[in-house]
């Protein structure tokens, strides 16, 4: 069995007592979502939403102080002393607000509470971001207690900055007892929707699920031209499926696509930014993408499937553009495929591993045909692990299985404290009403000027995501920059999924980065060069968000004739523009610096969505194509997919 827990440095080794404590608290967590989320009134007994929020803050969040030690190298006192007295805080007053649940809404303690229960209510408010700090580090958490404490000081900020100004124990009981604070849409989010979709990705781990996805891209690609590369980005792609997260997907995969990729003549810096540049396009590939996804779909009130769907071209359209590159590099070096006899069959990984596809078509089925999305990674799990048991290899033994739910305690609660946290930036916006006003006035800003409000908030989101998670900065904008992009006339799903993506650039964008720097450990190289390179690689990404924001039709939001007609122009535009991107191209082999900016040219017309620019994009590059045919003195080979 293989125990795949994400960076597992960051955790404390637990053992005894402790590592029990972990397996229950997780365990019966799990059991509680299953109640919840499948609506089972054993005993009649039912449960609030906001007790059942209470429950799972009651057991993750106090997991989080016994996983994450208050700073690295902490000691076994500190632990015990420390660490002990906020595990049993930070379960005790959940559980107490949980049993209170109806008493909290009926008496509207989220708006004036009693004096002993506003007390609770500041210790969990800082609880949580004491947990923030634990899991996330202090920037984010720093970040969050300045929005958390934003009512305080709102009437004293300058223009549309400025809100209605809260006292202290009001922005207290707010926070910790209101539903739209910490009880929040991304608390909501985990669980009804994340807990299953996160514990089904950590199923699949646990249960070779990695080694299955890595095994298949060496069958279909390995034995390609720069194959080892080609394997990085498929593998990452399939593997974003059970991560959701970019830095943990570097480190899995990357661990083994970059030495392979090293070992058949890549440069380090270049083998680590196609693995950051692939980890990174893994939180956008559905059917399961990263938490953002998923409070987007809560934002919109839309079935997450149909976030799912709307992803999937554009994501395509970036991992085309990836391996088109690293296609044109591999040919331009001359870097062979792995030997055959180096790979495992298609035939046996196929034989060895079926059962990791058959449990992600039951979970597409459940959640794209039945439509029952909390309940669909469920039923996938239930196949998944029952279909594990039939092998010797995969077999759960009692052992691996305790590991497996020790696992998804340690992700899931590092998970809750990060969405907790965010969502007290909804909250403080909410209760000073700044969110609303702050879109008005952007609006008025930029004088209904769509293109300048499109590359502010790309800006703003790049920025925002360098300090903080893709989920908190999306968040954030979702609230005081969306409605005013909305109010333009643009697709509300475009717009949020523009934010989504520029938020996330900022993981291979220097000089923030971290998959670059991710990879760059295991490549052994430059870490800002591999950002630069990782910038070139992936620079699809920074212009998809503007073309479906103008025209829907790339994710899906059109009619049939117009999401044919743009797809078409826009895969067209993206082979160009990676062909550019990397000098080389099908037909004609390496590209001189005229006809590199000729295609680049051509690419960025066909991208863009309009018809005229399409013509316009087609001629240039029929021309160019022409012209360098003519010119050249041989046939270089295709590209090998």
């Amino acid at each position: 069995m293989n125990q795949v827990s994400p960076m597992d440095e960051r955790y404390r080794v637990l053992k005894g007592f402790q590592r029990w404590i972990t397996i229950i608290f997780s365990l019966a967590a799990i059991i509680l979502a299953v109640y919840q989320i499948f609506h089972l009134r054993l005993f009649d007994i039912m449960i609030m939403d906001n007790s059942y929020l209470y429950l799972l803050l009651a057991l993750y969040l106090s997991l989080s102080f016994l996983l994450f030690p208050p700073k690295k190298g902490a000691s076994a006192k500190i632990f015990f002393w420390f660490d002990s007295f906020l595990f049993l805080l930070s379960l005790g007053i959940p559980i107490f607000f949980a049993w209170h649940g109806y008493k909290i809404i009926e008496k509207g303690w989220g708006y004036l509470a009693p004096p002993d229960i506003l007390v609770m209510a500041v210790i969990l408010w800082f609880l949580v971001l004491e947990a923030v700090r634990r899991t996330q580090g202090l920037t984010l958490a720093i970040i969050l207690f300045v929005f958390s404490l934003y009512p305080l000081f709102a009437p004293h900020m300058p223009g549309f900055l400025e809100g209605y100004g809260r006292s202290f124990i009001t922005t207290a009981t707010f926070h910790s007892l209101s539903v739209d604070s910490i009880l929040g849409i991304p608390l909501r989010v985990f669980g009804e929707l994340l807990i299953g979709f996160m514990l089904f990705g950590v199923a699949l781990q646990a249960s070779g699920g990695g080694k299955f996805f890595l095994n298949l891209s060496f069958a279909l690609l390995g034995g390609t031209r720069g194959g080892p590369a080609k394997v990085a980005v498929l593998a990452s792609a399939l593997f974003g499926t059970m991560s959701g997260s970019a830095i943990s997907n570097v480190i899995t995969t990357g661990s083994i696509t970059i030495p392979a990729m090293k070992r058949i003549g890549y440069p380090p810096h270049y083998a680590g930014a196609i693995e950051s540049c692939a980890s990174t396009g893994g939180v956008l590939m559905p059917p399961v993408m990263g938490a953002t996804a998923f409070v987007m779909a809560a934002f919109l009130q839309l079935p997450y499937a149909q976030i799912a769907i709307a992803a999937a071209i554009p994501s395509i359209l970036y991992y085309l553009g990836l391996l088109i590159q690293v296609d044109g590099f591999a040919a331009k070096k001359g870097f062979p495929g792995i030997p055959r006899s180096e790979i495992q069959p298609l035939k046996k990984t196929l034989k060895e591993g079926w059962f990791y596809l058959l449990s992600l078509i039951v979970l597409m089925y459940f959640l794209f045909s039945l439509r029952v999305e909390s309940q669909a990674p469920f039923y996938a799990i239930a196949i998944l692990l029952a279909a594990a048991m039939i092998r010797k290899e995969t077999r759960f033994t009692l052992d691996s299985l305790l590991q497996f739910i020790q696992s998804t305690g340690k992700f899931l609660a590092e998970l809750l404290a990060i969405l907790a946290g965010v969502g007290m930036i909804m909250g403080s916006l909410a209760l000073t009403g700044v969110a609303a006003s702050f879109s008005r006035e952007l609006v008025a800003l930029a004088g209904g000027n769509i293109a300048f409000m499109l590359i502010l908030g790309a800006l703003t989101s790049f920025i925002l995501g360098m300090g903080m998670t893709i989920t908190a900065c999306y968040v954030f904008l979702a609230l005081v920059l969306a409605p005013g992009l909305v109010a333009q006339g643009l697709n509300a799903l475009a717009v949020h999924l523009f934010v989504m993506y520029w938020g996330m650039i900022s993981f291979i964008t220097p000089p923030v980065a971290l998959a670059a720097f991710a990879a760059a450990t295991i490549a052994q190289t430059s870490p800002i060069k591999v950002g630069y390179t990782a910038c070139r690689l992936g620079g699809v990404i920074y212009i998809l968000p503007f073309i479906f924001v103008f025209n829907p039709a790339l994710i899906l939001q059109a009619g049939i004739g117009e999401i044919l007609q743009t797809v078409s122009s826009a895969t067209l535009g993206v082979i160009l523009i990676a062909s550019s991107f990397e000098g080389y191209l099908l037909g004609i082999g390496r590209l001189n610096w005229g006809f590199r900016i000729a295609f680049l040219i051509a690419g960025i017309a066909l991208a863009i969505p309009e018809w005229k620019t399409d013509l316009l994009g087609l001629a240039i590059a029929l021309a160019t194509f022409l012209l360098a045919r003519l010119g050249r003195r041989k046939t270089a080979p295709g590209i090998e997919i």
